[in-house]
């Protein structure tokens, strides 16, 4: 379905600003609900504040998976408040939330809206009617609260036992049985957002790599198409494979640690210990390419910052065939263990129409029979070229999230092979030039985790006027929080673990 009412774009084309319509809030709305209603998915909604104090206009991007296409839209908001569209749209529950924060604009008929990351508002103005002078904290709010006869309430963080990220978690139980899970962050919020604005500068592909250390490809290659998109650069089909390549890395090194670690938390040592060993050498290949576990250094605008000569590809792929071997022994011991499946199976279920209406995105989506996968539905770069076989499964549980994994390694090392086996003639790294003004231009990609879309508008110079980041995670939260319903709360490691997500990425 096209929606009629928004501009048509595509993933890591720019335009320019006047072919954007502006609406009325009731047409806005009626557009986001007709296109959620047919199946598109709510890939950000942001505000950006306007010359006039009163005024703020709200963005949107809709992603049409069947389509390949994207549609955005916008509406002027004046005065401090708007109709929530959470009640028809649970997509969209965090993203009001966070404008009330960010904007001081308040979604009337939110059903539970709090903060989101505990900053001031950039226009001073605050929906959460606070004393100017209260202290703005993390988990200093009011949580859901269940109330009843041996009902009792458990209280987990900031500060774990590991070392962990820190988040705030709440259970209401009866018992050992969770009947509601809420979860606060924010202690991770770092203002990246705000430091993008004015850039792109020397610091902004760094800002980009550090949104979440364990995305890094994923988050530094979103960012090089935007800058690369407003520039109208043309990379080369060399550095359109090294980053390809490298994205497969990322995702390898964090699905096999992903899957020694829900291991770990089914008490399966073996399958834990070797898991851990063969991450590391996944993340050895990545440094093999760059210098850098994590990938820093390798993503530039313009192409890669590493070249491939034949020497190294070669050590690549006999790397590769032993990590390969060493992680189909460690891994298909789980799957060959009753006491281990026993542990997974039914064990905190996320159902195909719950994943459908909260934007579930990634490996959780996949697992829930979802068949959403942007290296399909909205590619870019080598993924134009060279598809990858999207896996799903129909259990939502932890066994399908961790399944899912092991799909997904299976593919990316058969791409990983396939792409160093031919790899193409041409420079890694081309010119950039100046970005194109008064434009705006949304990149998504395909994570390890799931959908990294960022957006950037730029002004009459060229610079960033506003910068947005949605991480995988920020769709995901919820998706979590559903998954504990009526488990044990015993249960919630194992089902934190098969989702696996980021704090910082939340946090930004």
């Amino acid at each position: 379905m096209i929606n009629s009412h928004f501009a048509t774009m595509t993933n890591g084309r720019a335009v320019k600003l006047d072919v954007i319509p502006t609406l009325a809030f009731d047409d806005f709305k009626k557009a986001i609900l007709d296109g959620t209603a047919a199946g598109q998915r709510v890939s950000a909604m942001f505000g950006d504040p306007t010359s006039q104090s009163e005024v703020t206009q709200l963005y949107v991007v809709m992603a049409d998976d069947e389509q390949n296409q994207l549609y955005i839209g916008r509406t002027h908001i004046e005065g401090d408040q708007f109709p929530s569209l959470t009640p028809q749209c649970p997509q969209v529950h965090l993203f009001e939330r966070e404008i009330a924060e960010q904007f001081g604009l308040k979604p009337i008929g939110h059903p539970w809206l709090k903060p989101v990351r505990y900053h001031r508002s950039k226009t001073g103005r605050d929906a959460w009617n606070r004393p100017s002078d209260q202290a703005v904290l993390p988990a200093v709010c009011d949580f859901f609260q269940v109330e009843g006869d041996e009902v009792h309430e458990v209280a987990v963080g900031p500060v774990h036992a590991g070392i962990i990220e820190p988040g705030h978690f709440r259970f209401q139980c009866h018992g050992e049985r969770v009947f509601h899970l809420e979860i606060a962050l924010g202690f991770q919020h770092r203002g990246v957002e705000d430091a993008m604005i004015g850039g792109p500068t020397k610091r902004s592909i760094h800002y980009a790599e550090t949104l979440a250390g364990d995305t890094t490809i994923a988050h530094a290659t979103a960012y090089c198409q935007i800058v690369e998109a407003l520039a109208h650069c043309q990379k080369t089909a060399r550095a359109q494979m090294l980053r390809g390549v490298s994205l497969e890395l990322e995702r390898l090194a964090n699905h096999v640690g992903d899957l020694g670690a829900v291991a770990n938390d089914v008490g399966f040592l073996p399958t834990a210990s070797y898991c851990g060993r063969i991450r590391g050498d996944f993340l050895n290949l990545t440094a093999l390419l760059c210098g850098s576990r994590f990938g820093r250094g390798m993503i530039r605008p313009g192409g890669v910052g590493f070249d491939i000569d034949d020497s190294r590809a070669s050590e690549l792929l006999r790397r590769l065939d032993k990590a390969e071997k060493d992680t189909a022994n460690s891994v298909n011991l789980l799957w060959d263990t009753p006491s281990v499946m026993a542990r997974l199976e039914n064990t905190g279920p996320l159902p195909k129409h719950i994943a459908v209406e909260l934007g579930i995105v990634g490996p959780a989506a996949r697992a829930s029979g979802l068949v959403r996968d942007l290296r399909q539905d909205q590619p870019s770069g080598i993924f134009r070229f060279s598809h990858i076989p999207v896996g799903t499964c129909d259990t939502g549980d932890v066994f399908g999230r961790v399944f899912i994994r092991w799909v997904e390694i299976q593919r990316s090392i058969k791409f990983i092979r396939e792409q160093i086996g031919a790899i193409p003639a041409g420079s890694p790294l081309v010119k950039v030039g100046s970005l194109a003004p008064d434009s705006l231009v949304a990149t998504l990609n395909e994570g390890w985790r799931g959908e990294v879309c960022h957006i950037a508008i730029t002004n009459e110079q060229g610079s960033f006027a506003r910068y947005k980041v949605v991480d995988p995670s920020f769709h995901n939260w919820a998706g979590l929080a559903y998954a504990l319903r009526g488990q044990e709360i015993s249960d919630f490691p194992l089902c934190n673990k098969s989702f696996n997500l980021s704090y910082c990425g939340h946090d930004l």
